[in-house]
């Protein structure tokens, strides 16, 4: 079901105009540095990653469903984005930015989409397992490829091609540019946090060790930003090529998914410190609107922030202005102040986003793991190892698939637990003391086949193995009334066990099949094969029935 297009239209609210104004402002400032230092990483400038926090932050507050959050560009997306640049101006080296920009497009509209068909409420039942590893890697990527741009190197983009530069990087470091992100280092580690919740530790350093760059060491050769467009941004048309659209809509899939996860994550953070409720399908849609108009000004893609986010609420923001305001600002910043941040050195955006990667790694998930389950930590670390090392999408598709794999095992384990395929009553617990004596009167000529729970096609193997372990019985007795849930396979396992007995002319009683088990069951034309005298709604009845029938025949004993 859509959402109706009345929902979507943004709403304002100016009730607390002064926390919003506070929060907007402090989150801006937040964002500067972490703007300016994601746009460098990503390989598309300082100036992409500013405009991806003016528009994904104004567009996503306003037509978002997170009255608090701020968005703009975050380090994985920015990973995701440095991954597409790459590749894509690799393989065509003229289209390649127009195709990068391209696929941030797509992407929001990928985003949109899930917001239209109410899928927000399903993004994040990804496992933990996954989500920490994953995130993890990401932290593992940007700290890898700042460690060269730290000691005065040009950043080479990929993990791959960071790590074999460190030799050259270790044997020409630069004395000024590694003081500085060092420096940067230390400030954004050792800040109070008195001191950070007036003056983020981020911006100070920017400032402070900018302002050293450019007073002592004016011709030290550091790499720095440099020109930095001024004005309105230029416009980037769509650009598609046949021959990459496989790569293109990979990628565009990918910051979709991503973007969504990291923003309806942080929309959660949101909720427990404002104690409100979003609406996951319509951030969604706010942030596929951001992510569009960004692709198409070049901007870098963006998502929910949570430090942004937490900043804002804590200092006063509570609605949507907050995170509209935090981009009017860098706008403001853009349009007029762009020329003071061209001296920033790279090694302090470095330090800045080496930092950002310490944050983002799941400590305290990664301390614990093993503790938790051996299968579930070695599940993260394979992402986190296939993030940092393989790439992104390799690394959701096979944790998501080996996470649902380990899941439908432990499913599996569980309902066969309570599969039972008795023909005496001894230690039988669930088994009443009357049917119990019924079930022992019958002498071994009765089967009594108990599933419990719903019923997975995880479990259908088992219901063939528990059956052909019993083959010297006359009557089969199908328990199903503790059976919410039957699926399909687990449904013709039953069907091929009802098939047999009747051709080898057993009798067959079904109990109690209720709900959708029943309503499947007469949709396979399995309980026409029945009499109605054998579709009981108890096994009481089914065990009388089943004696009853055990003295009509020619006794094999005494019964």
């Amino acid at each position: 079901m859509a959402l109706s297009p009345s929902v979507l239209l943004p709403s304002l609210n100016f009730k607390n105009l002064r926390g919003d104004l506070f929060g907007g402002v402090t989150a801006a400032v937040v964002a500067l540095p972490l703007a300016l230092a994601f746009g460098v990483a990503s390989g598309a400038g300082p100036i992409a990653g500013l405009y991806g926090a003016m528009f994904v932050g104004f567009l996503a507050a306003l037509f978002g469903g997170t009255p608090s959050q701020v968005s703009g560009p975050t380090g994985p997306m920015t990973v995701v984005m440095a991954s597409t640049f790459a590749a894509l101006t690799a393989k065509y080296p003229e289209a390649g930015l127009a195709m990068a920009f391209t696929v941030v497009m797509l992407g929001g509209l990928f985003q949109i989409l899930m917001g239209l068909l109410r899928l927000g409420k399903y993004i994040t039942f990804m496992p933990y397992t996954v989500i920490s590893g994953f995130m993890s890697g990401v932290g593992v990527i940007i700290i890898l490829i700042q460690i060269g741009p730290l000691f005065g190197a040009v950043g080479q983009g990929g993990v791959v091609d960071s790590i074999l530069l460190y030799p050259t990087v270790f044997s020409t470091i630069n004395p000024v540019a590694a003081g500085l992100g060092l420096l940067t280092l230390a400030i954004v580690f050792a800040a109070p946090p008195k001191l950070n919740r007036i003056l983020p530790a981020p911006l100070i350093a920017l400032v402070l060790c900018t302002y050293l760059s450019v007073r002592f060491f004016p011709n030290s050769g550091i790499p720095r930003i440099g020109d930095i467009p001024s004005g309105l941004p230029s416009l980037h048309m769509p650009y598609f090529s046949w021959g990459a659209m496989k790569d293109m809509l990979g990628y565009s899939i990918m910051l979709a998914v991503l973007g969504a996860l990291d923003s309806l994550l942080t929309s959660l953070v949101a909720d427990s410190i404002t104690r409100t409720q979003h609406d996951s399908d319509r951030e969604l849609i706010g942030q596929g609107i951001g992510n569009c108009v960004a692709g198409l000004f070049g901007g870098l893609p963006g998502a929910g922030a949570t430090m942004r986010t937490v900043i804002n609420v804590q200092t006063g923001g509570k609605t949507n202005l907050s995170g509209m305001i935090h981009a009017l600002v860098l706008a403001a910043i853009v349009l007029k102040a762009g020329s003071l941040t061209e001296p920033i050195p790279h090694a302090v955006l470095a330090g800045i986003l080496i930092k950002v990667g310490i944050d983002i790694i799941d400590w305290g998930f990664l301390k614990r793991a093993h503790r938790l389950s051996t299968k579930g930590a070695s599940l993260m670390y394979l992402v986190m190892g296939l993030t940092v090392f393989v790439d992104l999408i390799t690394a959701v598709a096979v944790g998501v698939f080996l996470a649902n794999l380990l899941t439908i095992q432990a499913i599996t384990d569980i309902q066969v637990q309570d599969m039972r395929a008795v023909t005496h009553g001894d230690n039988e617990n669930w088994l009443t003391p009357e049917e119990r004596s019924l079930l022992e009167a019958a002498k071994g000529r009765v089967l009594m086949f108990h599933l419990s729970g719903p019923m997975s096609f995880g479990a259908a193997k088992s219901i063939a193995r528990r059956m052909a372990i019993v083959e010297n019985y006359e009557i089969l007795i199908l328990d199903l009334s503790t059976v919410p849930r039957l699926g399909v396979t687990a449904l013709l396992a039953i069907e091929t066990m009802i098939k047999d007995s009747l051709a080898k002319r057993r009798e067959v009683f079904l109990v109690g099949a209720h709900g959708q088990v029943a309503h499947r069951l007469e949709r396979l034309e399995i309980l026409q094969k029945l009499p109605p005298t054998h579709q009981v709604t108890e096994r009481i009845i089914a065990l009388e029935r089943s004696i009853e029938l055990i003295r009509d025949y020619a006794p094999r004993a005494e019964v």
